[in-house]
C-alpha cells in the first residue's frame, strides 16, 4: 500500500480569484469617503474573478461606473498591474503603484485656499 502525499498549499496553480490587500482596500475606500462627501458619488460595487479584481464608483445608482479601478497581477510586470478607467471605458492611467492611479481622482478634490 502506497501512500499519496498533496503538498500544501498547491504548487503552480493559479488562485481561484483575485481580490484586494487590506491597506490597498483601505486606500480604495477612503478616497470613495471623500467623493461621496464631496457629492460626486454615491454608490459602488467590487467584482472578483480569476484574473482580476475592480472597483467601480457611481454618480447613481442606475448608471454605468463613472471610473472604475482595476487590478491585473498578471501585468504586473509589463505596463503595471493598476488600471484607472473612465466611464466610456477608456484607460485614463496605468501604472505600478495604486496612489499614482488614484491621483486624477484625488485631484479633483483638492481646493485652493487663501492665505
Amino acid at each position: 500500500m502506497s501512500a499519496v502525499i498533496t503538498p500544501f498549499p498547491l504548487t503552480g496553480t493559479r488562485p481561484q480569484q483575485v481580490g484586494f490587500e487590506r491597506t490597498e482596500l483601505l486606500r480604495i475606500l477612503d478616497l470613495y469617503g471623500r467623493m461621496v462627501a464631496a457629492g460626486l458619488w454615491r454608490d459602488y460595487a467590487m467584482d472578483f474573478t480569476r484574473d482580476a479584481a475592480s472597483f467601480a464608483a457611481f454618480r447613481r445608482t442606475a448608471e454605468r461606473p463613472e471610473v472604475r479601478v482595476e487590478k491585473r497581477p498578471a501585468l504586473r510586470g509589463k505596463q503595471g498591474m493598476w488600471t484607472l478607467v473612465g466611464e466610456a471605458g477608456q484607460v485614463l492611467k496605468r501604472g505600478h503603484e495604486l496612489a499614482g492611479v488614484l491621483f486624477p481622482l484625488e485631484r479633483r478634490l483638492l481646493k485652493v485656499v487663501e492665505s
